[in-house]
């Protein structure tokens, strides 16, 4: 028998890449809304309540409206957007995350999608702060490169439109005010005592994202090397068919000495990556910010919400 499974703001750029995901799926019955029926309350009350699974690919505000729309007790709700991502009510859907996190995804109806950018900062300060080599409240700095998809369609409508504006020709940082929409979900689930003064850039490509994180091993407790790190890494995520850790100091993936934002597109795969020498360290974590950094990360919750195969429908 199929999963009946909605998506509730299946016009916007999340949406339709979950409709991409599950219309190729024989284990799946979409349940879809008429057009002229998108802003119907009742209509969309209807549809959440006869799902097995509804995708809330909506804004915040219209999440939590959607939230109580919903008295099917037996409906699980997996929310795209930020508004409960630190709400201890909600499973946050990172299955990587640490032990028991696929247990409370699937015991719960109710799972928060982690954040692109935030995705990849808390796989990579996750394990290191549980391993002890990472202290919690160590100050941190990061920054994301990320393609313009990230941004909506307003965003990507502009972009695919201004092909001759030098402006979008260029990297372009953002969320000046430190006040990113993600910091909340990387300081709790990072394991940190403080979010990081994070700097987002948009470039001129589609999608594909790279978080770094810059270190000074001076921050770090004596002793401890980029291999010790990385070793880290390879013990957390022994197994996870969606990780991959990259060799310590891997050149080899190297493009010329540059690094591919790209690496991970069209797949629901991360990489990490851990540089170092005997002062400073850099880790990265890259992926596709529409597939694990969104739909694809939704999609992953969902079959491991439904006991089925969690790569089902995916690609690493």
């Amino acid at each position: 028998m199929a999963f009946k499974v909605y998506v509730d703001g299946q016009e916007g750029t999340t949406g339709l890449r979950l409709l991409d995901y599950l219309a190729a799926r024989d284990d799946i019955e979409l349940l879809r809304i008429d057009a002229d029926k998108r802003k119907d309350a009742a209509e969309r009350a209807r549809l959440l309540n006869a799902a097995d699974v509804a995708f809330l690919c909506l804004p915040d505000a219209a999440s939590r409206e959607a939230v109580a729309l919903l008295d099917n007790p037996a409906t699980c709700l997996i929310d795209a957007s930020t508004a409960f991502r630190t709400d201890s009510d909600w499973a946050y859907g990172l299955p990587e995350l640490a032990p028991g996190q696929r247990d409370a995804i699937r015991a719960t109806k109710r799972i928060a999608n982690p954040g692109c950018h935030a995705s990849a900062f808390v796989m990579l300060t996750r394990p290191l702060v549980e391993a002890g080599l990472l202290p919690a409240a160590t100050p941190l700095t990061a920054y994301s490169i990320t393609g313009y998809s990230g941004g909506g369609k307003q965003l990507i409508a502009a972009y695919e439109a201004g092909q001759d504006d030098p402006r979008l020709a260029a990297p372009r940082p953002y969320a000046m005010s430190l006040s990113h929409k993600h910091l909340p979900e990387m300081r709790v689930h990072g394991g940190l005592d403080q979010a990081p003064v994070f700097t987002p850039i948009v470039g001129p490509f589609l999608k594909g994202l790279s978080v770094t994180i810059p270190l000074h091993v001076s921050q770090l407790p004596a002793g401890t090397t980029a291999a010790a790190l990385h070793e880290a890494y390879v013990a957390h995520y022994a197994d996870e068919p969606f990780v991959r850790v990259m060799p310590l100091d891997d050149m080899a993936n190297l493009d010329g000495g540059f690094f591919e934002v790209q690496g991970c597109n069209d797949t629901n795969r991360v990489d990490l990556f851990v540089f170092g020498n005997a002062e400073q360290i850099a880790l990265v974590a890259r992926l596709d910010n529409l597939g694990k950094g969104a739909a694809g990360a939704a999609v992953q919750s969902m079959n491991v919400h439904l006991g089925l195969d969690e790569t089902t429908g995916l690609s690493a």
